[in-house]
């Protein structure tokens, strides 16, 4: 490799798919010297955790750009994820070998992740050494930086998803063409970064991440993506689904703040405001440009299977399939995330109740789809396990929702320094019951930290990989 094409980066902004070149003599790590590709995540994390600050890579043999620095926003491109009007990849492209610059002859250099290759043509190939056996303090750390990781960069997502949905909503007025382009590349981007990871878990955040104002937007637009998934949409139906989430509750920018939330002990003429919200949001879709299965999702999101919803008391199969979706994800989120916190639900209670007390009023495939992603225990409920210990669930495989990752109580653990929990590996951990936050012990309280609001994105499953915690 050229010294030319090395470029020197701090370690918090590599990533899978970075080709770099480290010089590592520590026997208590497994990574090859010299250079090659990050292939997994566990790589990664052994990486960040073997005390380096900065790292070369070369930006001509890697398939991602590094990761934003630290205090500049990041955007989708600089996540590496595409936009929607970015030209496809050339598919021989992506299998061809690297070409390195400034190399000796005509022929391409060998395959970065194939081999190991050396500045000079004429060397022999490095032959990679045995695996060793690492120190458990090792395999924390590099489990510690794996999981940091991983939130880090659906936060860092998630907050530019949020400031792009702000600008949509302030200039869908002024600017409905505009702001139209900018959402569905956002919808796109989103639809396209599902497709690509193969199992899917949804990833409870902080509350510090993101706009508070777009959350509910946001987690409606990716919860229906993922259960559009679940019921085999295809992408073209998951894009329609997605814009149609992300901008269902569009009318609202008609009403006055004191009305956008939904009060049932409002007069009755402000709850016919509310309900307003969905024929403004038709017409002010419509001045965006917004295709016509898009617009039924906005009109027809309040309108429910029995009969029972507004404004046109559609009944089964009076209503359209992607507005049946939207329809019973908005539900289970503003049970979550009220106007008011103290009527909020824990994400267990939310679905048991839509179950027991409404599930007439949604589509029976799409609900039973929904609990089967979702799983008894959502993200952001809190736990009494087996052995009478606390855990809040952090994340859930929508594939395999049945034994979600979980952080536990350890008082003897700090809680910045507590490693989650994958039951799908650990059966000896169990589940007693799911119980309000309320419930718990202050200590667990404030070590758990159990969100007032929920926030979700979506990650890439770890559970296959085995990257948990050891009991």
């Amino acid at each position: 490799m050229a010294e030319s094409t090395l470029e020197l980066i701090d370690v918090s902004r590599l990533r899978v798919g970075m080709y770099v070149q480290v010089d590592l003599h520590d026997a208590s790590h497994s990574l090859p010297t010299g250079g090659f590709l990050i292939k997994t995540d566990a790589q990664l994390a052994e990486l960040r955790a073997a005390g380096l600050k900065r790292v070369r890579y070369s930006p001509t043999q890697s398939s991602v750009p590094p990761l934003p620095e630290q205090g500049v926003v990041p955007t989708w491109s600089t996540l590496g994820v595409p936009r929607f009007d970015d030209p496809p990849a050339d598919p021989v492209a992506l299998d061809a070998p690297a070409v390195v610059e400034g190399a000796a002859g005509d022929g391409p250099a060998a395959r970065a992740d194939d081999a190991l290759a050396s500045p000079d043509a004429t060397a022999p190939a490095s032959v990679p050494a045995p695996e060793p056996v690492r120190s458990p303090a090792a395999q924390r750390r590099a489990l510690l930086a794996d999981q940091q990781a991983s939130l880090d960069r659906c936060e860092h997502q998630f907050s530019e998803a949020t400031r792009q949905l702000r600008g949509v909503l302030q200039n869908a007025k002024s600017n409905p063409g505009q702001a139209r382009e900018v959402a569905q590349a956002q919808v796109d981007a989103m639809v396209g970064q599902v497709a690509g990871m193969g199992e899917v878990a949804i990833r409870l955040l902080s509350e510090k991440a993101g706009q508070e104002t777009t959350f509910h937007a946001m987690n409606v637009s990716v919860l229906s993506i993922l259960l559009g998934r679940a019921l085999r949409f295809d992408d073209a139906r998951l894009a329609s689904l997605g814009l149609g989430a992300l901008l269902h509750d569009i009318g609202k920018l008609e009403l006055p703040d004191r009305l956008r939330w939904r009060d049932d002990h409002a007069p009755a003429v402000e709850r016919r405001l509310f309900q307003g919200h969905a024929a403004q949001g038709m017409t002010l879709g419509k001045k965006m440009g917004l295709p016509a299965d898009v617009l039924d999702v906005i009109a027809q999101h309040h309108e429910y299977a029995d009969g029972s919803g507004y404004p046109s008391g559609l009944k089964g199969e009076q209503i359209k399939p992607l507005a049946r979706v939207v329809a019973l994800v908005n539900q289970y989120d503003n049970l979550c995330n009220p106007g008011n916190p103290a009527q909020a639900l824990t994400p267990h209670d939310a679905l048991a109740l839509i179950f027991a007390r409404q599930r007439d009023a949604f589509d029976a495939a799409v609900l039973a789809a929904f609990i089967r992603m979702m799983g008894v225990y959502p993200p952001g409920s809190v736990l009494q396990l087996n052995d009478e210990r606390y855990a809040i669930v952090v994340s859930v495989n929508s594939d395999r929702p049945l034994k979600p990752r979980i952080l536990i109580h350890e008082p003897e653990v700090p809680s910045d320094e507590a490693l989650v929990f994958d039951l799908e590996h650990h059966p000896e951990i169990g589940i007693q019951r799911a119980i309000k936050p309320v419930q718990l012990p202050r200590a667990v309280f404030d070590y758990l930290s159990p969100r007032k609001r929920m926030c979700y994105f979506f990650e890439r499953s770890l559970s296959g990989g085995g990257r948990d915690a050891s009991p």
